[in-house]
């Protein structure tokens, strides 16, 4: 008995063809190739060092603005050098500071002139730095000049006379041996030493910066020990200049005997507005006066 050929389809009777898988998903059942020995899983494969991993940019240098304050000094070509500068010209209490500092470019190097490498005008550092920088002026310069103008005499003589001054004073104290002097903006007129007047000298000049850090810690120190002699007024934490908290007190009590009288701030205006207690005592014993003559002279009538 012969057997059966067999399907042609391939296929049992009572089963039903099955589709032909379309392009997409034939591609999705398509089996990845196999893995290189040397691939891994990406959770196992080590990230490469990025190029700043590889070579860490070094860390930036420390700024030392006094390099180039010395430089432009050293510029001019002279051994000793005079720099002048004043602190507390906008105050509304306390003195006028105006210092000046000598300068031996011919013994500043190596050394003794490290200290000076974060000099800079006196406005751009912090209080602590202002005093760092103060005690290693005092030991690098050859000389030291100091002058304070009380509020009494800025009041007689004016704030920009009583500073230009002052600043010439202190020049002829150090000229000679200076060769060169520099002034912070101002001409001292002819009676002063021969001078240059640098334009925000004490952003350029390693002299007049000196002078700066020396004036206003000076004048700082000053301020601090006038606050005990006038403890309401708030003296060691704004020095003089003017603060709201400043300026209120001034109002509630008055200007104090270290207030600058011929300034004209708006706290004296209208301190002034109200009556002190003496001119209400006055203004009363005046009344009193008045009006006990009146009564004589209506008695007499």
């Amino acid at each position: 008995m012969l057997s059966q050929p067999p399907s042609t389809t391939g296929l049992e009777l009572n089963q039903t063809p099955k589709p032909a898988p379309s392009p997409s998903s034939s591609q999705s059942l398509r089996p990845s190739p196999p893995k290189s020995p040397q691939q891994k899983s990406p959770s196992l494969q080590q990230k490469s060092p990025s190029p700043q991993q590889k070579n860490p940019s070094p860390k930036p240098k420390p700024k030392r603005p006094g390099r180039k304050l010395l430089a432009f000094d050293r510029r001019l070509g002279a051994r000793f050098i005079a720099g002048t500068d004043e602190a507390g010209r906008g105050s509304l209490a306390g003195p006028l500071v105006v210092a000046g500092v000598l300068l031996d470019y011919g013994s500043l190097r190596d050394h003794r002139v490290r200290p000076l490498a974060q000099l800079n005008d006196s406005k751009q550092l912090t209080p602590a730095g202002r005093e760092e920088l103060f005690r290693a002026i005092l030991a690098c310069c050859s000389k030291v000049s100091v002058r304070a103008i009380s509020a009494r005499e800025i009041d007689s003589n004016g704030l920009h006379r009583s500073n230009l001054a002052a600043m010439r004073a202190i020049l002829w104290e150090l000229a000679p041996p200076a060769e060169i002097c520099l002034v912070d903006g101002f001409r001292l007129g002819p009676t002063a030493p021969e001078h240059k007047a640098v334009v925000d000298g004490d952003e350029k000049s390693a002299a007049i910066a000196a002078a700066s850090v020396v004036a206003k810690v000076v004048r700082d120190r000053t301020m601090r020990r006038l606050a005990a002699l006038y403890p309401h007024y708030g003296f060691s934490s704004h020095v003089g200049y003017i603060t709201p908290g400043h300026s209120a007190v001034v109002r509630e009590r008055g200007p104090s005997e270290i207030h600058r009288r011929s300034f004209e701030a708006r706290c004296y205006a209208e301190q002034r507005a109200e009556p002190t207690i003496d001119e209400v005592r006055n203004d009363d014993s005046l009344q009193t006066g008045f009006s006990g003559r009146a009564a004589q002279v209506g008695a007499t009538s």
